[in-house]
């Protein structure tokens, strides 16, 4: 039996990366379509303000970043793969780094409550 308690480390951790995952491919999107006017922020090529990410300028790997990321949520609320879940984690800080780095840090902690 497995005496590990269950916190809500791997759930927060979890919605945090996949949270990172949606507004990465929502960026990405924005990036290559756009929605709005040239130069507005919302325009195609325009990185949304509220998508810090360091690697905007190559839209597949940023792509397959936010995918990682929402993965990685899926591992993590489900409490399995610990090491998937926390390699994502990495690339949801490289998405959003302002969710990505709790999720790092909630993982890790969380390493006794995976399967």
């Amino acid at each position: 039996m497995n005496s590990v308690k269950k916190t809500s480390k791997p759930l927060i951790g979890g919605i945090a990366m996949m949270l990172s995952g949606v507004l990465g491919l929502f960026g990405t999107m924005n990036y290559w379509i756009g929605i709005g006017e040239a130069g507005s922020g919302f325009g195609k090529g325009d990185i949304p303000p509220f998508v810090p990410s360091i690697i905007f300028g190559l839209p597949i790997p940023a792509l397959i970043i936010a995918l990682f990321a929402l993965v990685g949520g899926i591992f993590a609320l489900s409490r399995r793969k610990w090491t998937w879940s926390l390699i994502c984690a990495i690339a949801a800080t490289l998405s959003f780094i302002l969710l990505g780095i709790p999720a790092i840090i909630l993982i890790a902690l969380s390493k006794d409550e995976f399967r």
